[in-house]
């Protein structure tokens, strides 16, 4: 899954590397080392300016709430816990076809955290020592340092209690797609302990979209399913690494380019 990621790019950087016409400055985000769900984070979209008299899709960098809130819903308050859409459902499911349809969007990242649960710590939650095992944080990241794109759907909701000319009375919010974690071992350099494999942290992880698929994976005027689910494939073995890092990215309040700091080895009584 993805429930936890860094996004410390400037904007100005990724308007180059994504080819971005539109971005408006006012929507700025401080870098995120530790973004959580319900954050405002970056995506890349493609859609025509409101008001700018053509109808041609423009690149566009925004600023969007992370957890969908599907269009028909009474309330936002289940945009929290909708931070993922599964890559093998995404086309069927009521909250996600729609946007999977016409509203599919790039959300850039440095890469995502994910924990494991020490085998220790598994083994004394089984025999009901420990009712909350400790969990060693792995930061998974592009072996070549580069942006990570993981693909996302975004959605538009209006909240009824709002005048229309309120400035939030329009939510614009996302979701990250999943596909099944790698089970090849990791590109780079691994480490003497722990997991070889994504699959071996987690059995999801964000579907990460390969530059070659950017242009077709944004265009809205792909609106066939049966057109867009090759572009759901995984991306190929060997483009990420992941590396134990300090358990303090586990509490949300922490923020800071430290939390990406490698660590030799998972940290004492998280092992692997």
């Amino acid at each position: 899954m993805c429930g936890r990621y860094a996004a410390s790019r400037k904007p100005e950087d990724l308007v180059g590397i994504f080819g971005v016409e539109k971005w408006e400055p006012e929507e700025t985000l401080a870098p995120d080392w530790n973004v959580a769900p319900t954050k405002d984070v970056y995506a890349v979209l493609e859609r025509p300016l409101k008001d700018a008299g053509e109808p041609r899709p423009v690149r566009q960098l925004r600023a969007l709430k992370w957890g969908l809130v599907p269009s028909w819903a009474k309330s936002p308050e289940g945009g929290a816990k909708m931070i993922n859409a599964r890559a093998e459902t995404v086309h069927e499911k009521p909250s996600y076809r729609r946007p999977f349809a016409s509203r599919r969007c790039i959300l850039p990242a440095d890469g995502y955290y994910e924990w494991v649960t020490a085998a220790q710590e598994r083994q004394l939650e089984e025999k009901g020592k420990r009712k909350r095992p400790r969990k060693q944080p792995y930061f998974v990241t592009p072996v070549d340092g580069s942006v990570m794109a993981m693909a996302g759907l975004y959605e538009f909701w209006r909240d009824r209690t709002l005048p229309d000319d309120h400035p939030r009375s329009w939510w614009v919010t996302c979701t990250v797609i999943t596909t099944e974690a790698d089970k090849e071992p990791f590109g780079g350099e691994g480490h003497d302990e722990g997991p070889r494999s994504l699959a071996e942290i987690h059995p999801r992880m964000p579907l990460v979209l390969t530059q070659d698929r950017w242009a077709s994976w944004l265009d809205p005027a792909r609106t066939d399913p049966d057109d867009l689910l090759p572009l759901l494939a995984p991306p190929p073995s060997g483009l990420l690494r992941a590396y134990p890092v300090a358990t303090g990215v586990s509490d949300v309040r922490n923020n800071g380019p430290e939390l990406l700091t490698e660590l030799e080895a998972p940290e004492e009584g998280t092992l692997f």
